[in-house]
């Protein structure tokens, strides 16, 4: 067997996927059917949640691959939801990263793949996975009619997956209705800055400037990107009929004379695409040994990057619980049960499907009723509290929580915040292979609990807790208010101990085949 996990898609929840699983131990490489990284910059917003996913990932100077995004992009305070004129305000979230990080998806890529060929981890481009078999060891997966053999299989190979497909994983939902279009364009005459056109006559247009110095992208590039209204209420045979017929450089500018008055000094089209509104998702994300991951796993109308952010939290809850069940310590909640992949990630699939469908509503309603709505919406986030709270804490991902496995503390399943310990803070000190037990105590009751797979931490008081075990993704598995060591000592046996042990010469690669629910 040559790796313990072949990861099928090199884009950047691929690349996630296998940099998160070597760092928990695992021996993995990715297999890209393209013939090198992508030159479209496609996804260009990232989220905090997603930032403090990848401060799990360190550089070889100890900087994290958060930072390294931060300082190629642009923060930028405030984020759009369905492109309404009054905006939800991230300045004041508790994270590190109170901003939307304006980097185009082809950065992301680079520098997930930087760290991956740093850390020795083979990504083979041109390499077209066509099938796979798996058996109670393993799975063979032919490609470039070879065969390779690993543990596991996770397919992150995009919308129309090859691994999804050959899984025999369903994919229901709702067909298309509407086109939009996206283009990488350089303008002479550009707005100034971010702008935002709707017009229920018309159609929607934004406009998104690109950070100079973008990788691969001349300074002055724009993103636009937008629909016209005559390209709404279709129905599929439409949609797959208008996107067949590729969208041009004149029709482009026209579309932007139309709805602004101005070509805006259109002049280069670096990249142009069409886009629909199909929203589905799989109705299994494993099957046996194999798991599905980002857009393999759902997809929806492109709506402030969520897709893009949601794949990438789709790799830090898989990773560290596929490492687990490698390395043999991983017990049933996480590996089918209550907090299993799947059982957490497939509800924020059917949210994101709702979300997204939702905006594609509101932005693309083009009539008075239409109109009505948008400024309703739009009043409401201008005002604040809970509509405006509601709709900050999913797009930036911080309001994500996972239902615990048994009832318990208020804040069981709640992201757990940048908290400070003794020695820096919690998000820096997460590994991918291992929890962390927060000791708030004075007199650090609880540092005879640390072992190989939970690591304690003193900590400074946070929410009247005397101890909190975080898990490897970031999340609250079990806070506590009463210094009791045997509970503590308990809750930390049934996070990290397998059902049973493993039998005399276990080796990660023959570990049984855990079925999904």
């Amino acid at each position: 067997m040559s790796v313990e996990v072949i990861v099928v898609g090199g884009g950047p929840v691929g690349l996630l996927t296998a940099a998160l699983l070597d760092a928990a131990g695992v021996t993995v490489e990715v297999l890209e059917r393209r013939a090198g990284q992508s030159e479209q910059a496609r996804a260009i917003t990232m989220h905090p949640r997603t930032l403090e996913v990848l401060t799990l990932l360190r550089t070889e100077d100890d900087r994290r691959l958060s930072d390294v995004l931060v300082s190629l992009g642009r923060p930028v305070p405030k984020a759009h939801f369905a492109v309404l004129p009054d905006l939800l305000d991230y300045a004041q979230l508790d994270t590190p990263y109170p901003f939307v990080l304006m980097v185009p998806q082809t950065t992301t890529e680079r520098v997930l793949a930087a760290h991956l060929r740093r850390r020795g981890i083979a990504v083979h481009h041109g390499h077209d996975v066509t099938g796979f078999t798996q058996d109670a060891d393993g799975v063979e997966v032919t490609v470039n009619d070879g065969v390779r053999r690993a543990g596991y299989l996770v397919g992150a190979d995009g919308a129309h997956s090859l691994v999804r497909r050959h899984a025999g994983i369903d994919f229901p939902g709702t067909p298309p209705s509407l086109v939009g279009f996206v283009a990488d364009v350089t303008l002479t005459d550009p707005p100034d800055g971010v702008m935002h056109y709707w017009d229920h006559r018309h159609g929607q247009l934004s406009f998104l400037p690109f950070p100079d110095g973008t990788y691969g992208l001349p300074d002055g590039t724009y993103r636009v990107f937008g629909t016209e209204a005559a390209d709404t209420q279709l129905t599929s045979d439409q949609v797959r009929a208008r996107q067949a017929r590729s969208l041009t450089l004149d029709e482009l500018r026209a579309i932007l004379r139309r709805m602004t008055g101005s070509d805006h000094g259109l002049r280069d089209v670096l990249w142009l695409s069409t886009a629909n509104d199909t929203t589905r998702h799989a109705v299994t994300y494993r099957a046996n040994r194999v798991f599905l991951a980002g857009d393999a796993a759902h997809v929806h109308l492109p709506a402030g990057g969520q897709g893009l952010n949601v794949g990438l939290q789709d790799a830090a809850n898989l990773a560290w619980k596929l490492a687990a069940e490698i390395h043999a310590w991983a017990p049933p909640v996480i590996t089918g049960g209550a907090a299993g992949y799947e059982s957490e990630r497939a509800p924020v699939a059917a949210g994101l499907a709702d979300n997204t469908l939702a905006q594609a509503a509101l932005m693309t309603t083009f009539t008075p009723a239409g109109a009505a709505l948008r400024d309703l919406m739009s009043g409401l986030i201008a005002k604040g509290g809970d509509t405006a709270d509601d709709l900050t804490a999913w797009l930036s991902g911080l309001g994500l929580s996972y239902p615990p496995p048994v009832p318990g503390h208020p804040l069981d399943g709640c992201r757990a915040p940048d908290l400070e310990l003794s020695d820096g803070t919690l998000h820096r000190r997460l590994t991918v292979d291992r929890f962390l037990l927060a000791d708030f105590t004075p007199d650090a009751v609880f540092a005879p609990l640390h072992s190989a797979r939970v690591e304690v931490a003193r900590a400074l008081p946070w929410s009247g807790l005397s101890a909190a075990l975080i898990r490897p993704d970031g999340y609250i598995a079990r806070a506590w208010t009463a210094p009791d060591i045997e509970e503590v000592a308990a809750a930390l046996r049934s996070w990290t101990t397998p059902a049973s042990a493993p039998a005399p010469g276990h080796t990660p690669a023959s570990a049984p085949p855990h079925l999904s629910p």
